[in-house]
């Protein structure tokens, strides 16, 4: 395989974190808050062209990594969802539901999976780690058990961090949200929920994630000596 190729492939792998967020909340919330009046797109085109965004993203990035990622599956399902209770104009309230359900749902789906032989949080140190060497390293030491109930802790720790997420989608959702479902007022306090979705509920979690995977690696570290570097998956 040549280099360009190899270097395509990675780039593929990686995804752009500023156009995430500007696919997903940027975009949205400027439309949502800005142009649901009937003097521009109105309520209901406002929030067609809203949803569109990370519903294309989300289909764009599935298609180029030509890889199933369930937790971004459930997010296509959210933005539908988004879409079918606005433009039904349903009452708030399952607004509310939804955005509380879908972190709900993957929380409660990640904790199911700490009892069956893969975890989820063990596909997700696969992407990054490679595991077969801290494994052979831990077995030098004859600690594999232990290394494996580090593993399983973080597991719930990691479901830990959406039901974290439920909690504050809900406060969020019931203190922003005004309105009924097909008007200016709830389309533009959707675009404000949008907006404060990353710094009240991604971030946090985000952090809370890093300090688990920050405190299973300086772990392995400790116990088998390893470099970062060495445990890093390499490309």
């Amino acid at each position: 395989m040549s280099d360009s190729t190899e270097t395509n492939n990675v780039q593929n792998k990686n995804e752009n974190p500023f156009i995430n967020i500007l696919c997903n909340v940027v975009i949205p919330s400027v439309i949502l808050t800005k142009f649901s009046g009937p003097e521009e797109l109105g309520q209901v085109n406002a929030l067609i062209i809203a949803l569109a965004f990370p519903l294309l993203y989300g289909a764009w990035d599935f298609i180029s990594k030509r890889k199933f990622n369930w937790i971004a599956a459930i997010g296509l399902v959210s933005v539908l969802l988004t879409g079918g209770i606005g433009l039904l104009e349903l009452d708030r309230t399952w607004m509310i539901v939804k955005e509380t359900a879908v972190p709900l749902v993957i929380g409660l789906f990640v904790l199911a999976s700490q009892f069956t032989k893969k975890p989820l949080i063990r596909t997700l140190f696969e992407q990054i780690f490679d595991m077969e060497k801290i494994h052979l390293a831990f077995e030098a030491r004859g600690l594999h058990d232990d290394f494996k109930q580090k593993i399983h802790i973080a597991g719930f720790y990691f479901s830990s961090t959406f039901f974290l997420s439920a909690f504050l989608n809900y406060v969020l959702a019931a203190i922003v949200l005004k309105g009924a479902p097909g008007t200016v007022e709830f389309n533009e306090s959707l675009g404000r929920m949008t907006a404060l979705s990353f710094p009240v509920i991604s971030v946090p979690t985000l952090i809370v994630t890093v300090i688990i995977i920050f405190t299973l690696v300086n772990y392995i570290k400790k116990q088998t000596q390893l470099p970062l570097e060495e445990m890093v998956k390499q490309q």
